[in-house]
């Protein structure tokens, strides 16, 4: 049976399946699932641009952030200022006081005469236009001076007395919550108090501690000022950056959005591609099958045109022949010579060609096969082929569906009937096997035999053409119909023909 070697068909077959390219949508939420807050907040930050997100998203980012680093440097700044203006101010009381407080080194209070003096020191000199109170401390908690005279020789908590007795300056400027504050509260202006450390002239060890409430309405002021320098440029630098951002990435959005459009309409123009493509195929699968029956319907009419024509006028000439022998036979019983040689040979020339005219019109007409499933036509041609060659056929059926169209049964039955005849005329009948099933999706039919086998490279030597067109019919046959021909064989290994059809296609 002459064939190619694994040959493989490039045709495509006629796929009904959906585009893959389609994506389909992103599954939306349930509806049985509660309609949480931050979904319906999800859901409107999507309809915003994505400009507009990112700008959301910045600010909140950037506010807070600024908002932090704006707190941090204005109490910084905060802290910087009111230290640095209770050091002056520490530095400034220490040189009043320190003068007062040189006896205590050697006793515990402050004669009467040195509290007087500290009266008039800061009732008529300019302290009294910054400094509101002022209290002098025993390192164990007892004020033994203060403008208050009701919290004299009165002990109150030790924090900042501790701090200052180590030689540091302590300042707040936190409102006076404090039991020992009752009198500078009542004075209902702003004030921050500082303790400073007293110390013995010329020994510099620390006798006692001076505390005093300088007014904070300057300092307020200039921190208010500061805070509000600060606050702007933190704003400034940070509309900037917003500014900024949202430049480049409104540029951006541009691009993709741009970018998107293009997308749409490549994607249209796909889609529309793709059915015109489908309708093609669909054009393509109906103009193949009318021409498999066009061809089906001009081979049946050749062969009617043989066996009415040709065939008719030989058996006629065979009848007359036989008159002839008849004739000839009563001549030689009444003497005469006849010459019956050439008689004899046109008879038996007759005989053949008509033999030969009327295996034509049996090939060319398909048996009746509407009513048969692709088993019945498999099986019928089988039991043809074996009566018509005297040869045995191996025949092995899987799962075949019960019916197929008619296009794809006369397929059937001529690829197998042209393999069949190929494996008698090339391998003599040895070894033939068919095998039909459905296999992967699709229905495979093969035929092999055990013969020589054959050099593919070599498929187009053939004298009269007879192996090139019949392995070109059973190719084009096949593939008409969008399946797969394959031929697998090599010398010595005999020779293996393979259609694949797809069962869900538009002929099965």
């Amino acid at each position: 049976m002459p064939t190619d070697a694994k040959v493989e068909s490039n045709s495509p077959t006629l796929d009904q399946r959906p585009d893959p390219t389609l994506v389909e949508g992103e599954p939306g939420p349930r509806s049985d699932e509660p309609d949480a807050w931050w979904r319906r907040v999800l859901r409107l930050g999507r309809r915003l641009k994505r400009s507009t997100q990112f700008v959301i998203a910045a600010s909140l980012i950037l506010g807070l952030t600024m908002t932090l680093v704006g707190n941090l440097v204005s109490q910084r700044i905060e802290r910087a200022a009111v230290q640095s203006a209770a050091q002056a101010g520490a530095v400034y009381m220490e040189s009043f006081l320190e003068p007062f407080v040189q006896e205590l080194a050697r006793t515990h209070d402050i004669p009467p005469e040195s509290a007087a003096a500290i009266d008039r020191l800061i009732t008529n000199t300019g302290l009294n236009r910054h400094v509101a109170s002022v209290k002098i401390w025993r390192p164990d908690g007892t004020v033994i001076y203060s403008t208050d005279k009701s919290v004299i020789l009165r002990k109150f908590p030790t924090d900042e007395i501790d701090e200052a007795l180590k030689g540091h300056i302590v300042t707040d400027l936190e409102d006076l919550v404090q039991e020992e504050n009752v009198f500078e509260r009542n004075l209902n202006v702003p004030l921050y108090e500082i303790y400073a450390p007293l110390r013995e002239t010329g020994s510099g060890k620390v006798v006692a501690v001076g505390e005093f409430y300088e007014r904070a309405d300057r300092l307020e002021k200039d921190i208010h000022t500061v805070r509000l320098q600060v606050w702007t440029v933190m704003g400034t630098a940070t509309l900037a950056m917003l500014g900024l951002l949202f430049f480049v990435v409104r540029q951006g959005e541009r691009i993709i959005e741009r970018q998107e459009v293009a997308l749409k309409q490549r994607m249209a123009e796909q889609l529309r591609l793709h059915a015109d493509n489908a309708q093609l195929q669909r054009r393509i699968a109906t103009a193949n099958q009318e021409f498999a029956r066009i061809s089906e319907l001009t081979l049946r009419r050749l062969g009617a045109d043989l066996h009415d024509g040709p065939a008719q006028l030989l058996t006629l000439i065979l009848v007359r022949l036989d008159e002839l022998a008849q004739l000839r036979e009563r001549l030689v019983e009444l003497g005469e010579p006849v010459e019956g040689d050439a008689l004899e040979t046109i008879r038996s020339a007759g005989q053949d060609a008509l033999r030969e005219v009327r295996d034509i019109s049996r090939g060319l007409a398909v048996p009746e096969i509407s009513e048969m499933g692709p088993e019945q036509v498999l099986r019928l041609l089988v039991q043809r082929h074996e009566q018509r060659t005297d040869t045995q056929v191996e025949l092995a059926l899987g799962p075949l569906p019960a019916q197929a169209s008619m296009s794809l049964k006369i397929c059937l039955y001529r690829f197998a009937q042209e393999a069949l005849n190929n494996a008698v005329l090339h391998a003599r009948g040895a070894g033939q096997r068919l095998d039909a099933g459905v296999r992967d999706g699709l229905l495979e039919v093969s035929v092999r035999d055990s013969g020589d086998g054959f050099d593919p490279t070599r498929q187009e030597i053939a004298g009269d053409g007879r192996r090139r067109l019949g392995l070109a019919g059973m190719r084009y046959r096949v593939e008409a119909l969008g399946g797969q021909f394959d031929i697998d064989s090599a010398a010595g290994t005999g020779t293996r023909v393979t259609a694949r059809f797809p069962i869900e296609g538009p002929f099965a």
